[in-house]
């Protein structure tokens, strides 16, 4: 048997989060109070105001409500209608950030849209309209291939718009930011819609039999000035500004769904890891900061500022903890952002905590840890190593409801987080270090990630050039 010295304190955390209904009271406001707290909104608002009180009535300090100003989004009417070769309207919505446009063209249908086939068409996509679907590993690819990342060569390739079919089968169009947040326009540069898969098999087959389709396309969605709000609290430690853990986790959703498992079943978590460690862990070495982000889900937008805000302070951050939907995985394991160093620890904690986990090393720029990893802060998250490739299946639909939620894995994700960060506070000697901007360099430099970040440097160039 391995000693376990903080073997009370993880038997007070687990039995409390699992005789409490604070959890479910938490995801049922959040869902059913404040709907999809899509970022900018009324509910959004509410939904943060609700946070930071339950912070406060958790004992917790310095908890406060940070504005975040960028360039939001109001969905507005769209119409898709396929003019040749049959007349038909097309049931669809539009993707945040998406401009009011009114334009006509052909369609061209780049399969499920990984960069060899986008290279394979790069001729017959300029001046149409690019039809692609949600698969996220399209055709065997070896990474994951964002909507972003389809939207963005759609743009470089010259295309006049984007329609995304979702792969899955009932669950209607799926949803997703297409902007570029900066200081002049969020807005993306072309108009970009969803389809049910149904209605994108349908297009494929008027391709098939007829060569090409026309389709008209006419929206009225709305770009302009927003504020959302990061809420941030922070369980003190006795060493002060010496070390500082982060739990971070968004709470916006898209404004179609509940967003209850994406990202609410990891904001409740988080919630709850806050308030047992608060309870039972008060006198702990070092800090414990919970921050609940807004407008991730239309660009990692609240995380950003907080980073560029928090410059300062980042040099103290021993390890920031994504529990993006976190209690929605299944298996729940950590995913460490090319740490190798920590690997180690992990394991050991692992054995101490008696609890069946995986930990390995990967890294993608689609969630909050992102910002901190760029600034060269130790990063992590809870999710699953062996998770299927096929994408996010209800995830960014209307279908992603409370009902979808299961009690028991948000209640080990908020286990999960505490023991952690209590074990991350109580840890006198951390063996890594803030990385300096070469070394992040150097990690992105891999052949793991090179060919998407070098993607991503000539689209940002691309929309510097074009957005006046």
């Amino acid at each position: 048997m391995i000693d376990n010295p903080y073997l009370t304190i993880d038997r007070l955390i687990i039995g409390d989060i699992y005789t409490s209904d604070e959890l479910m009271e938490n995801l049922l406001m959040l869902c059913d109070r404040f709907g999809s707290r899509f970022a900018g909104s009324t509910m959004e608002r509410e939904a943060a105001e609700y946070m930071k009180e339950k912070m406060e009535s958790y004992g917790l300090s310095n908890v406060v409500l940070e504005p975040v100003n960028y360039n939001g989004w109001q969905r507005g009417e769209v119409i898709l209608k396929i003019v040749e070769p049959v007349e038909r309207s097309v049931p669809c919505i539009t993707l945040p950030h998406s401009p009011a446009a009114d334009i006509s063209g052909y369609i061209v249908d780049v399969g499920q849209g990984s960069p060899v086939e986008f290279d394979n068409l790069a001729d017959e996509i300029a001046g149409r309209i690019v039809l692609t679907t949600s698969h996220t590993y399209p055709n065997g690819s070896k990474r994951w291939i964002h909507r972003n990342e389809k939207f963005g060569r759609s743009v470089l390739a010259g295309a006049l718009g984007f329609i995304f079919v979702n792969h899955y089968p009932g669950y209607g169009p799926a949803t997703g930011g297409i902007g570029y947040d900066n200081p002049q326009s969020g807005a993306a540069l072309i108009p970009g819609l969803s389809v049910a898969m149904e209605d994108g098999a349908f297009i494929q087959r008027l391709l098939k039999r007829h060569g090409a389709v026309k389709v008209h396309l006419q929206s009225s969605d709305i770009n302009e000035p927003a504020t959302s709000w990061n809420v941030i609290a922070d369980l003190p430690g006795k060493l002060g500004a010496d070390g500082l853990i982060m739990l971070g986790c968004h709470y916006d959703g898209h404004d179609i769904s509940q967003g209850a498992a994406d990202p609410a079943s990891g904001t409740v978590a988080l919630l709850e890891a806050a308030r047992v460690l608060s309870q039972y862990a008060p006198d702990l070495p070092f800090t414990i900061r919970f921050a609940l982000w807004s407008a991730e889900e239309i660009g990692l937008i609240g995380s950003s500022q907080y980073v560029q805000q928090h410059a300062h302070e980042l040099d103290q951050v021993r390890f920031y903890l994504n529990m993006d939907m976190a209690g929605a995985m299944d298996p729940q394991d950590i995913i460490l952002n090319e740490w190798p160093v920590l690997e180690s620890l992990f394991k050991k904690w692992r054995d101490e905590m008696v609890l069946d986990f995986a930990v390995g090393q990967s890294l993608n720029a689609h969630s909050d840890h992102y910002p901190f990893m760029l600034a060269g802060v130790p990063t992590g998250g809870i999710g699953s190593l062996n998770s299927s490739k096929g994408g996010r299946g209800y995830g960014h639909t209307k279908y992603d409801t409370v009902d979808k939620v299961k009690l028991r894995g948000m209640r080990e994700a908020a286990a999960f987080a505490a023991r952690l960060a209590l074990r991350m506070a109580a840890e006198r000697d951390w063996p890594v270090q803030r990385r300096s901007e070469e070394d992040v360099k150097k990690v992105l430099d891999s052949p793991d990630y090179r060919e998407e970040i070098e993607f991503y440097e000539r689209l940002n160039a691309y929309y510097r050039q074009n957005i006046t």
